[in-house]
């Protein structure tokens, strides 16, 4: 080895070695902390099917509205790289689970009619229900649940996930010819489906073993509504970030306001309103996730 290169490997060793340190270091105080407590020697009961989305390369079409000018376009689609596996709740979340939240006062009762078929998936539920759940899961299990992000459903939807492109001219100078289009194309795919939540695994699975996805349940994710504004040449001018405003995805994406439980009934922010809200959560493997989790069960994070 030369010189140089010798030179090169101490000096990244003596950096990555206090970076070590300071890392057993910060589990080790976690772990008298309390952080890294046991799991609930009934976590087994609540526990949920998951299928765990190996890593890989994807096309995903940005959430949110995109404006150049005055004039709404498609949004960009571009190649992403994840590097990292996700874990996801295979069905979502069904009425018999999201009742058990219910019994225990942790989770407000869901907007739905009354049935005796606790296989379905929850229905009638908001943004607030679905981070409620979340948060009761988690206590129960010990673990860290989440809504997933937009693109954390594209990425584990595969080839079920939607593409809102209108296909017009991005040139196109009457605004009105996209919201046509996007109204003809979600009114067409809910033509041909039943409103009626069908029992899990109706819709069958994708290529990763997720169930259901893009049947007639819309799931929430942790994702707000964004209006991007760009200038004529099509750089970016500004972004409005609408939180209180939720994407949630099924055949289409629908952003939706949070507190909405029927979209049948208003709400629907942008586009042709969702059947019936529901959601499935993901699972964090980070090995910071118990310490998550304390910091949330202590009412400091959300």
């Amino acid at each position: 080895m030369s010189a140089t290169a010798s030179k090169t490997a101490f000096s990244l060793f003596q950096t990555a070695l206090p970076l070590a340190l300071i890392s057993a270091l910060g589990i080790g105080i976690a772990h008298q902390a309390g952080f890294f407590a046991a799991a609930p020697s009934t976590a087994a009961l609540y526990q949920p099917q998951t299928v765990v989305i190996p890593p890989r390369t994807f096309q995903y079409r940005t959430d949110g509205e995109y404006v150049r000018g005055v004039n709404p376009i498609d949004a960009p689609k571009s190649t992403v790289t994840r590097t990292d596996a996700l874990t996801i709740m295979k069905y979502q979340v069904t009425l018999s689970e999201y009742d058990a939240c219910v019994m225990e006062g942790a989770c407000a009762p869901a907007a739905r009619p009354s049935t005796s078929d606790t296989n379905l998936p929850v229905t009638g539920v908001n943004y607030d229900d679905a981070q409620a759940y979340a948060r009761w899961l988690s206590e129960k299990t010990g673990e860290y649940w989440t809504l997933p992000s937009d693109q954390d459903l594209a990425f584990a939807a595969g080839k079920s996930f939607p593409d809102d492109a209108s296909g017009l001219d991005p040139d196109n100078k009457n605004p009105a010819l996209k919201w046509i289009a996007d109204y003809e194309r979600e009114a067409a795919s809910r033509s041909k489906r039943n409103p009626a939540p069908q029992p899990i695994g109706s819709f069958g699975e994708n290529e990763f073993g997720l169930a259901d996805f893009g049947g007639n349940v819309w799931e929430w994710t942790s994702t707000c509504h964004r209006r991007v504004n760009l200038y004529d040449n099509g750089s970016q001018k500004g972004v409005e970030t609408i939180c209180g405003v939720n994407v949630a995805v099924g055949p289409h994406r629908s952003p939706t306001s949070s507190f909405i439980r029927d979209p049948r009934g208003g709400g629907c922010s942008v586009g042709t309103p969702p059947d019936n809200l529901g959601f499935r959560l993901v699972k964090s493997a980070a090995w910071y996730a118990p310490v998550l989790q304390m910091v949330r069960a202590k009412g400091l994070a959300g």
